[in-house]
Order: structure tokens, then C-alpha cells, then sequence
């Protein structure tokens, strides 16, 4: 029972997405009564025939045909109203179940990235597409079994009292028994269905987690290692489905037929004791023929349990997803004009209480100016660019856009006037045109005059299709390189009042550097240019660089003065420069 508690409220919630099919559920649950009144009819004809017919030797072709049409005709009717609800059924569960992936992928795509840092992607693809579909098995399966099992259930035992209100009784025996049954099998069961689901998780996410690093897996020769832990996975839940399957062969089947076979016993032996005539053969028929109908629909409600714990515990996933705290935005709908940073005293961390990355970091960026930050790996350069784009909220201290705390600004002014260039492009896998609109509408020729801002015009006129090319799945058609070109060519489609190039010119080649460098250049005069650069040839240019170490702010000023004081910027400058020399 307390299990059952548990599950309610989850249960509850889902069923609440079929109040906008009233209409169909209600009409698919007439035709279903009616269906079943056309079956419980059948057994009725032919105890019909026995007991007044037979015996009175009336029997002619004409009799028998008109029996016959009868009996097939409400045979026919049961079976057509029955699929007519069956679709009628199954086209409603549907449109719920489309409505709750929409919203379950809806509330993923809008979860903060701190999310997407602290769980495994496999286990988000799980909630939206395995939890779903087994929450569509409720629907289809667990609703539809329930209404035709209790209809009818209900219309033979209506049918029994109609017929012999003492054998009813003796049917009506049964049901005490067969309820502690189902409440046995479902104290027993719901442990190992919880675990079924977390099973299919870990699935889930190893196959995410071989797949994308398949190159590694490969190269390093761990395929045994991946493949074993995959089997492992398997393994339990392959072990936590035969539980389920020997729990329904322990108390269903077996338990109930035997159960069937006590009652069956008891009205031979009420029919063998009662006076001759006052209960018929046929209605003997009649309850012998109920009996064994009523076995599959109770041994149907008891084993559709287990779809009901496993649709709960899938729904607690869900709705855990659906209900998770949004990334929070202001109100102020202005639009970013000037493209000002200002950072006071800000410190940033990954998880609460957690080591920090960005320690009392402060600084201005003005205006249309060309500002470098500069680092050691985990310096928190990276961070600060998530930040200044929105994608994290601010910790302690103040982070101001245009002289407005960030966190009052919409998402639409943050999208609109902030852009970034990652140091690992994302390239979907659709065409060129698709990979730079992404959905926005834009014309050929502003795609054509971005491409040709980023020196790729040339390689796309080269491909087949030009720009409605396949690049496959991640790009692989393209180089990491064109991949960074590709991803700057999308922002520059739409110029942004910030941008933020994070190690956007890495994997290019040094000509294609300096003409992406006379392109930024150009950019500028209406753009605030923020650059995070491992290489610090790309920054001497540059109006402000600010060097970070451990999270900390521990120089700024230009390239010449940082390279006086000789200090953080100083000593990095040399060991490039080194680096340089022994390479070439």
C-alpha cells in the first residue's frame, strides 16, 4: 500500500495530460461497453439454446440458422467496436505522449549549462526518448487494459446475477483473493522496476559515451574494456527483468488458475446438490464459459502492475526534468547599443561551495575596443567568457553590460547582442546554409559575403551542392580549422555588439590568421572585441590584455607594457617565442 501511495501522485499528474481528449476517452469508453455487451451476450444465445431448446426438441435449420447470424453477428459487432476503440484510444495516447516529449525536450533545451556539467548526457537522452515511451505504455497498454478489464468484468458479473444469483456468488469469491494477489506482486515488484530504469540508463549513456569517443577508444585500444562495461550494464538489467518475469510466474498464472479451478469446484458442487431444473445446464455453460473469460482480464490487471511501476518511476524522471529551475533572466528588453563590460569584485564557481575558478575579478572593457584575456590552462579565461555571455548566473559581485547588471537582461537581449566562437565548433549535420542560419532567416548572399569574410568562400564553391552541401554528421567532411572558420562565419552573418572569439583561431593556418585578423579589424569599428588566445602573436594588437593565474587578475595593460613589467605575460611571451625557434 505504501508503495502504491508513492506512486499516486506521479500517476495522477499523468493521467491530468488526458483532460483535453475528454471527448475521445469518453466515446472510446462507450463503444468499449458496448463491445462488451456484444461479447457477454454470446455465452447468453447459446444458453439460450441448451436449456430451452434442446430439451423441447425444437430444433430446425430455420432455429439454428437464426441462432447462428445472432451469435456471429454479436461475435462481429464486439470485434469491430473493439478495434474502432482500440484506435480511437491509441491515437489519443499518442498525441499525449508527443505533448510530453515536447515538454520534456523543451524544459532540457532550457536548463542551465551547469546541468548539462554535473550530468551525463545518456542520461537525459533516456528521460526524453526510454521514459517516454514506457509512460506511452501506460497509455496504451495499462488505460486501455484497465477500462476493457473492468467493463468487462462488470458486464459478466451482471450477467451472472442475471442468470443465477447463487453461482455469482460463489464467482464472487474470487476477487478477495485475487486483490492480495495483485497487492503482493506489486509490494514484491516495484523495487526491481525502479532498478530496471536505472539500469537502462547507465545503457544508455555508456553507448553516448563509447560513441562519442570512439576515435580515443579506438586508438588506445579499449573496445574490450568499453564492450565489458556495456555487458555489465546489460547484465543487471537482464537480472532485474527475470526477477520481474519469475515474480509473474510465481503469482499470476499459476496462483490464479488454481484459484479459478477452487471456484469452478464449488459451482459443479452447488449444481450437483440444487433440485433438478432450478439451475440449468446452459447456465452452467453460461458461468463455466465466464469463468474462463475472467481469468485473462485479472491475470491482465495484475501483470500490467509492473508497466504501471515502470511508467511511474518513468514519469518521476520526466516530470524531476520538467520541473528543474530554468536558467533565470531579467526583464530589461533594451537592446545592447555601446557593447561595455564591467566586472566588479566577481567570483565564480562550478558547484556550491565548490573550489573557485574566478577570484575577485575586476576590470573594464569599453566600448568598440579590442581586449585580450591571456592565461595558463584553468586560469578561468573560459568562465569568464560564460559568464559575460549569460550562460552562468553571476555568484558574488557585479557583472554590468552597457552599464546593466546582467542579470536584469532578457535572453533575447543577451542571444542578440552577445555572439561567441568557440574553441570546439559545433557543426550539425545538415548543409552549409544550415549550419550558418541555424534557423535564421537570412539570404544567400549575406551567407555567400560571411563565408568570404572568413576566406571559406572558396572550399564551398568547391563542394558539391556549394552551399547546400552535406558535411555530415559533425562536420567530418570539414578540418578542425574550417570547422573555426565555419562557426565565425555564423556570427558575422548578423554582426553582434560583443563578441567573443575563445581560441577561435587555433587550428588555422597563419594566412588564414591574418586575413581573419584584417576581418576582426574591420569588425571593430562597431563591435567590442573580447579575445581568449593561447598564442599571443594574435594579440599584440590588442588595447587591453589581461593575464589571469589561478583564477585571479594578475596584470593588465598592452602588449609593450606587459612585456616591461616582465612579469605573468612576460615569461609566457619568452616560452612561446622558444617554442617558436626550436620548431622552426
Amino acid at each position: 500500500m505504501q508503495n502504491w501511495i508513492s506512486l499516486w501522485p506521479t500517476l495522477k499528474r499523468l493521467l491530468t495530460y488526458l483532460q483535453p481528449h475528454q471527448k475521445s476517452l469518453i466515446l472510446a469508453i462507450l463503444l468499449l461497453w458496448i463491445a462488451s455487451v456484444a461479447e457477454v451476450t454470446g455465452p447468453i444465445v447459446i444458453s439460450y439454446f441448451i436449456d430451452y431448446i434442446l430439451p423441447e426438441k425444437k430444433i430446425s435449420l430455420k432455429i439454428i440458422t437464426e441462432l447462428v447470424v445472432v451469435f456471429v453477428m454479436l461475435q462481429i459487432l464486439s470485434a469491430a467496436l473493439c478495434y474502432n476503440h482500440a484506435l480511437l484510444f491509441n491515437r489519443t495516447a499518442l498525441r499525449v505522449i508527443q505533448q510530453l516529449r515536447i515538454e520534456a525536450m523543451d524544459a532540457a533545451l532550457r536548463q542551465p549549462l551547469s546541468v548539462f556539467d554535473e550530468q551525463p548526457v545518456g542520461q537525459l537522452i533516456s528521460r526524453v526518448t526510454n521514459d517516454t515511451e514506457v509512460v506511452k505504455d501506460l497509455y496504451i497498454m495499462v488505460i486501455t487494459s484497465i477500462l476493457r478489464s473492468m467493463v468487462l468484468i462488470g458486464t459478466m458479473l451482471i450477467s451472472m446475477f442475471l442468470l443465477e444469483w447463487r453461482l455469482a456468488c460463489i464467482s464472487l469469491a474470487l476477487f478477495p483473493i485475487v486483490i492480495i494477489v495483485m497487492w503482493l506482486y506489486q509490494h514484491y515488484s516495484t523495487p526491481i522496476v525502479r532498478q530496471q530504469r536505472s539500469y537502462i540508463a547507465d545503457i544508455n549513456d555508456s553507448f553516448v559515451e563509447a560513441i562519442n569517443g570512439m576515435e580515443v577508444i579506438q586508438q588506445f585500444r579499449q573496445q574490450r574494456r568499453f564492450g565489458d562495461k556495456l555487458q555489465l550494464a546489460s547484465y543487471a538489467h537482464l537480472q532485474a527483468r527475470m526477477a520481474t518475469l519469475r515474480l509473474e510466474g510465481y503469482l499470476l498464472r499459476p496462483m490464479l488458475s488454481l484459484l479459478f479451478s477452487l471456484i469452478l469446484c464449488g459451482i459443479l458442487l452447488l449444481f450437483s446438490l440444487s433440485s433438478v431444473g432450478s439451475i440449468g445446464v446452459g447456465i452452467l455453460y453460461a458461468f463455466i464459459n465466464y469463468l474462463g473469460r475472467l481469468n485473462e482480464p485479472l491475470i491482465e490487471l495484475t501483470s500490467r502492475q509492473t508497466i504501471m511501476q515502470q511508467a511511474a518511476a518513468a514519469g518521476e524522471r520526466i516530470f524531476e526534468l520538467i520541473d528543474r529551475p530554468e536558467q533565470h533572466y531579467g526583464s530589461d528588453d533594451r537592446l545592447l547599443r555601446r557593447g561595455s563590460i564591467t566586472l566588479n569584485n566577481l567570483k565564480f564557481s562550478y558547484s556550491y561551495n565548490g573550489t573557485p575558478v574566478l577570484r575577485q575579478v575586476s576590470l573594464t572593457i569599453p566600448s568598440k575596443s579590442f581586449f585580450a584575456l591571456v592565461g595558463h590552462t584553468g586560469s578561468g579565461k573560459s568562465t569568464l567568457a560564460s559568464l559575460i555571455m549569460g550562460h552562468y548566473p553571476v555568484e558574488k559581485g557585479m557583472l554590468f553590460l552597457d552599464e546593466r547588471p546582467i542579470e536584469t537582461l532578457t535572453h533575447r537581449v543577451l542571444r542578440q547582442g552577445i555572439a561567441m566562437v568557440q574553441q570546439d565548433p559545433i557543426v550539425i549535420a545538415d548543409t552549409v546554409y544550415a549550419n550558418i542560419t541555424l534557423g535564421r532567416k537570412i539570404s544567400e548572399s549575406q551567407v555567400w559575403n560571411a563565408l568570404e569574410q572568413v576566406k571559406l568562400a572558396k572550399l564551398v564553391h568547391t563542394l558539391p551542392g556549394g552551399l547546400y552541401a552535406e558535411l555530415g554528421e559533425q562536420g567530418n567532411t570539414l578540418s578542425v580549422g574550417q570547422k573555426q572558420l565555419l562557426s565565425l562565419a555564423r556570427v558575422l552573418v548578423f554582426t553582434p555588439v560583443i563578441l567573443i572569439l575563445d581560441e577561435a583561431t587555433a587550428n588555422i593556418d597563419s594566412g588564414t590568421e591574418k586575413a581573419i585578423a584584417s576581418t576582426l579589424q574591420a569588425v571593430r569599428q562597431h563591435t567590442t572585441l573580447l579575445v581568449i588566445a593561447h598564442r599571443l602573436s594574435t594579440i599584440v594588437d590588442a588595447d587591453q590584455i589581461l593575464v589571469l593565474h589561478r583564477g585571479e587578475a594578475v596584470e593588465q595593460g598592452t602588449h609593450a607594457s606587459l612585456l616591461e613589467s616582465r612579469g605573468h605575460y612576460y615569461q609566457m611571451y619568452q616560452l612561446q617565442q622558444v617554442g617558436q625557434t626550436l620548431h622552426i
